[in-house]
């Protein structure tokens, strides 16, 4: 087993080859024709596609009325713009309108792919590929925007941007979870939430009856703190096709009727203890349902294995989120 550093330098290893997997595999052939490119770059991973999770975008740059690049980055073109007119954006509007130029935006999604690497829940390589499309978003000025930010990035658009070109795969990230979140816990004394979830799956009926990986992905965000050291959060994100199930349940329920519920929810899920670990991040559960669950079971009407119990116990006494 590899430690920390040594998955960092393995997974930077692996890039290139990620990275030409990227540019030779049309966005056409869907998330299958990827996995398969990567099966012959990379034979001793078998990755396994998991997600998309889309509707997010990034800005791009300017072009002209023609579809004609003017500049790459938008906001350093507006930055450089409003400089050249003195910070006058009164006059830099009255010659967009002139002259007139549109912004690109790079409309995005983020596709997770997962290859085993452990027997533990967070021992799994986390493939991050996003599929960018770059479209003519808006002519700059429109609408009269009363700042630089408005005029780059406005919060209304024309229905139906404009493809400046075929959607492309991009290499984003590759990161083995496990090593990710021992760095994570490097930050602070006290466990991170994502850590103490994975605790609790590997010490639940979950965790002795599925993979982590087969139900979620980590959302993984990189930040500066106010010393420029590199801080790490990671979300959890639920594998699932649209919203969690329905939990209809009123406060004050219990026994037959809340064991019925909960296993409802879990055979919708896929896995045991489902609505725990719902409970704790999409929030499709309410918190009630802990408290009466453990309440249930001291009372003897026990409905979940002595370790799920366990776990929810320990919730209680020490709550998190994530």
């Amino acid at each position: 087993m590899k430690d920390t550093l040594a998955w960092q330098e393995y997974c930077k290893n692996l890039a290139p080859s990620i990275q030409e997997c990227c540019s030779r595999t049309p966005v056409s052939g869907g998330p299958a024709a990827l996995v398969k490119q990567l099966d012959q770059e990379l034979p001793e991973w078998q990755f396994r596609h998991r997600f998309n999770r889309g509707g997010w975008y990034r800005l791009g740059g300017v072009v002209d009325a023609a579809g004609q690049g003017v500049a790459d980055n938008l906001e350093t073109w507006a930055e450089t713009a409003l400089e050249a007119h003195d910070g006058d954006l009164g006059q830099l509007l009255d010659d967009l309108e002139a002259t007139p130029l549109y912004a690109t935006r790079l409309v995005g999604s983020t596709h997770y792919l997962v290859a085993p690497a452990g027997e533990n829940p967070a021992d799994f390589l986390q493939l991050e590929i996003e599929e960018l499309q770059e479209v003519r978003s808006h002519r700059l000025g429109e609408g009269d925007p009363a700042s630089l930010n408005e005029l780059v990035d406005p919060a209304a658009l024309p229905p139906r941007p404009h493809p400046l070109g075929l959607p492309v795969y991009r290499f984003r990230r590759l990161l083995h979870v496990g090593a990710t979140l021992q760095r994570m816990a490097a930050q602070s004394p006290e466990p991170p939430p994502i850590q103490r979830l994975l605790n609790d799956w590997n010490h639940s009926s979950a965790g002795h009856t599925t993979a982590l990986n087969n139900h979620w992905v980590i959302a993984l965000r990189e930040y500066l703190d106010r010393y420029q050291q590199t801080q790490y959060r990671a979300q959890p994100i639920a594998i699932l096709s649209g919203k969690p199930p329905a939990f209809d349940v009123s406060q004050g329920t219990n026994e037959l009727k809340l064991q019925a519920a909960l296993q409802a929810f879990d055979r919708e899920v896929g896995y045991p203890l489902a609505w725990f670990f719902h409970m704790l991040t999409t929030k499709a559960v309410p918190h009630w349902v802990a408290q009466t669950v453990v309440e249930d079971a001291l009372a003897g009407f026990a409905y979940l294995p002595q370790r799920d119990v366990e776990v929810v116990r320990n919730w209680l006494h020490r709550p998190y989120a994530v």
